[in-house]
C-alpha cells in the first residue's frame, strides 16, 4: 500500500520534494477554484466521509480490516464537533474533523490521547481547535498533491473564528516534520498509542495568532474572509438551514494583491 497519503493528522504527498513557495501557491489557488467545503452533519454526507477515512487508513495500513468499511467513533457525536468534506468538481476527495475544545466541552482527539497534557491548560482558561481524522482519497492525491493545503485551511480558519489560544494536532510520529514546517508547531506530547490506530501519535501545538503573519506570507491561500469562517463554523439559529456548500475566499486576497 502507498504510505505517502494523508491520514491521521495528514501529510501532503511528495512534501519531501515540495515546489518553491510561489509555484505551490499558484497551484493551490488554481485548485481552490474548483473546491467546495461542506459541513457534514447527517445522512449520506457523514457515511461518505466515514468511508473515505477507512479507505485512506487502510491504504496506509493504519487500521485492521473492518467489514463495515467505515471509521467513526464517539468523538463524531460530541457537541463541539465539526466534520467537513472537501469536494473537487463535486467529488469528495478529502475530509477533516475539528473540535472546539473548552473547559465546558473538552471532548477531542487530543484530550482523549493526551488528557494529562491538555486538561491542565484547560484549567488555566486556554481553549483549542483540535484537528483530527484528516484523510484523502488515495487514488486522487497523486493527481492533486495540493489537496493537503486546501484541507489544512480549515484548521487555521477555525482558530481565528473561535479565537482559540492554540491549534492542536494529534499526528503520526513520521508526520511530525510536516507540521513543524506548515504550522510552526511545537511538540508537547511524547509518542503514545491511540485506540484503533496501529501507529503511535504525538501531540503538536501552534499559536495561530503569533504565527499569523508567517502563515500568510508563506501560504497566502490560507487567508479567508470573516464570512467564509462564519459559514463554516457558526451554528444555524433555530429554524435556519445550514449552507449546503461553502466556497473558498482566499482568491479575493490574491486578486487584491
Amino acid at each position: 500500500m502507498n504510505t505517502r497519503q494523508m491520514t491521521l493528522g495528514g501529510k501532503a504527498e511528495g512534501d519531501e520534494d515540495r515546489p518553491d513557495a510561489s509555484s505551490l501557491a499558484s497551484k493551490v489557488f488554481s485548485l481552490l477554484e474548483r473546491v467546495e467545503y461542506r459541513r457534514c452533519d447527517k445522512g449520506e454526507d457523514l457515511e461518505d466521509i466515514y468511508r473515505l477515512r477507512y479507505k485512506a487508513y487502510r491504504w496506509n495500513d493504519m487500521v485492521p480490516d473492518d467489514a463495515r468499511h467505515i471509521i467513526s467513533d464517539d468523538l463524531d457525536l460530541a457537541p463541539n464537533v465539526y466534520r467537513f468534506g472537501i469536494y473537487v468538481d463535486q467529488r469528495l476527495l478529502s475530509t477533516m474533523r475539528i473540535h472546539h475544545v473548552t473547559a465546558d466541552y473538552p471532548m477531542s482527539t487530543s484530550t482523549k490521547a493526551f488528557g494529562d497534557v491538555v486538561e491542565p491548560m484547560l484549567e488555566q482558561g486556554k481553549t483549542f481547535v483540535c484537528m483530527s481524522r484528516f484523510a484523502s482519497d488515495p487514488e486522487w492525491t497523486r493527481v492533486y498533491p495540493q489537496l493537503a493545503y486546501v484541507t489544512l485551511r480549515l484548521a487555521g480558519m477555525a482558530c481565528f473564528y473561535f479565537g482559540a489560544s492554540y491549534g492542536l494536532s494529534t499526528v503520526r510520529e513520521d508526520h511530525a516534520g510536516f507540521y513543524r514546517r506548515i504550522y510552526y508547531s511545537e511538540q508537547i506530547g511524547e509518542a503514545r498509542p491511540y485506540p484503533g490506530v496501529v501507529n503511535r501519535v504525538v501531540l503538536f501545538r501552534t499559536n495561530a495568532y503569533a504565527n499569523e503573519a508567517r502563515y500568510y506570507a508563506r501560504f497566502p491561500f490560507f487567508r479567508s474572509t470573516p464570512m467564509e469562517r462564519r459559514l463554516l463554523f457558526a451554528r444555524p439559529a433555530a429554524g435556519e438551514l445550514a449552507p449546503l456548500t461553502i466556497l473558498p475566499t482566499a482568491k479575493y486576497y490574491r486578486e487584491a494583491a
